[in-house]
């Protein structure tokens, strides 16, 4: 766990409001960090009070974990907390070390590049862990499933869940192929077998495994096992479980699923005497959490974020509007969607969005596609070879190399690779033997384009890619 990363949990714990958080992580962006209150109240924007009122009432709330604070007056309150927070910080980095060495407990390797990508800047989802934890108290197994739209930020709390905790865990990856009970299964045995080193299991099947797990849990020691994507998975319809999970578990082995809202008849998740509990981000009774969450993104990338804070407060002095009313309506834009926000705040940081005003940038994830589309002239015939690369990507629906790209379409290597290179913020790039392959980033943006297939103007150039790839396989095979 990062310095950042453990200072949000601390914030969490001690029930810091997001004003507070963000004050605590910047006057804290290191562990020694040096900052005057002027200089944090510039960098937040707010007066030199409001600072002051914020750190008392951080100081209050680490009072029963830190006694020393309300024994110290002044500046020394501030270095008081900041030794308390290093030594808690290096001792739980020590314990996890311990803890690692002596469990060998691992991240898959596959899934580890994922996985780190998914929980950089992460920011919030405290509600969903503490109702999956309140899950784990008060059943003695079951499966747990978050359910929400498109780049609502599911695989990211599966991310972060598996990080923190070093869970079991498959994440389906639709656009690599990764889709496939047996993988899954193949997957999920191989970290089993390690972990808890059971034997003569190489055919097993998954209630067999679960088994011969529990078997070898300690007391009150739980099995967690989470799986991010349900709905992606590529199984023959028929009356077996998705991922053929069992009806019956044995105690304490629980699931933490993730998938998109789609019919009950779809839901193929059978049980007896097994608790189902679902958590859907999109209820309403969630709106105020959702909103808070993506607001406090929205702050770390503008005060935070490295990479992007001096473009994006470049633009809004530009533009100028205030710090809070641009975290404010840019969180009604996103629709509270992650996705969202992960493109246009570095679009704006970028320069790309120079020429509109807060209030003309699109509305919602579908509208942000379609206004790059447009603001790229993807629609014109000039650039019909561009659109016929992303359908590759579409139809081919597994990782490949830009060499396969331009044997297919019959074009120069060099003019593949630079249509890429110009949508390269929307592909995954991957290292499989030693080649540099190329698939779509995001479900979302996969969606997007299959949605192009039924539109008059880029049906054509649908069928004629898929003739290409049929004529490059004809010549491969010959």
């Amino acid at each position: 766990m990062n310095w950042q990363d453990f200072l949000n949990q601390q914030a969490d714990i001690n029930s810091l409001s997001v004003e507070e958080k963000t004050t605590l992580a910047t006057a804290l962006l290191h562990q020694d960090t040096q900052i005057s209150q002027i200089q944090l109240s510039q960098t937040l924007n707010v007066t030199e009070p409001t600072i002051k009122n914020r750190f008392a009432r951080i100081y209050k709330k680490f009072d029963n974990i830190c006694p020393e604070l309300s024994q110290t007056n002044g500046a020394g309150k501030f270095e008081k907390l900041r030794t308390y927070l290093k030594q808690l910080y290096h001792q739980n980095q020590s314990d996890e070390v311990v803890k690692n060495s002596n469990t060998e407990l691992s991240i898959p390797p596959e899934f580890q590049s994922l996985i780190t990508e998914k929980i950089k800047s992460f920011c919030g989802r405290q509600f969903v862990f503490n109702e999956f934890a309140n899950f784990l108290k008060d059943y003695p197994k079951g499966y747990f499933t978050v359910i929400g739209d498109a780049g609502i930020g599911k695989s990211t709390i599966a991310a972060k869940y598996v990080s923190e905790n070093q869970a079991i865990c498959y994440f389906n990856v639709l656009v690599d192929g990764r889709n496939r009970p047996e993988l899954f299964l193949e997957s999920i045995r191989k970290q089993l077998i390690h972990r808890y080193q059971i034997t003569n299991v190489e055919n097993a099947d998954l209630s067999t495994l679960l088994s011969k797990v529990t078997k070898k849990l300690n007391q009150d020691e739980k099995l967690i096992i989470v799986v991010d994507a349900l709905d992606e998975f590529n199984q023959e319809p028929g009356a077996e479980n998705i991922l053929f999970l069992p009806k019956t578990l044995p105690e304490n082995v629980y699931f933490l699923l993730t998938r998109r809202r789609y019919e009950p008849t779809k839901k193929r998740l059978y049980t007896e005497g097994v608790k189902q509990i679902e958590l859907d981000l999109t209820d309403k009774k969630y709106d105020a959490e959702n909103a808070k969450d993506i607001q406090e993104y929205i702050r770390f990338c503008l005060e935070n974020d490295p990479e992007h804070k001096t473009g994006l407060q470049d633009w809004i002095t530009s533009k100028n509007i205030p710090a809070a009313s641009f975290i404010e309506q840019l969180a009604a834009k996103s629709e509270n969607n992650f996705m969202y926000l992960r493109y246009m705040l570095p679009a704006i940081a970028e320069g790309d969005y120079d020429d509109l005003n807060l209030t003309q940038l699109p509305q919602g994830l579908k509208s942000y596609y379609q206004t790059h589309w447009d603001r790229m002239k993807m629609n014109d015939s000039s650039k019909a070879m561009k659109v016929m690369i992303l359908f590759t990507l579409v139809e081919i629906a597994t990782p490949i190399p830009c060499e396969m790209i331009a044997e297919i379409l019959n074009q120069d290597e060099c003019d593949v690779q630079n249509v890429l290179d110009e949508w390269i913020e929307y592909l995954r790039k991957s290292n499989i033997d030693g080649d540099i392959c190329y698939s779509i980033y995001h479900a979302s943006f996969l969606d997007f384009l299959k949605t192009k297939r039924e539109l008059k103007a880029t049906r054509k150039l649908f069928t004629k890619v898929n003739q290409r790839i049929v004529d490059y396989w004809e010549r491969e095979q010959g």
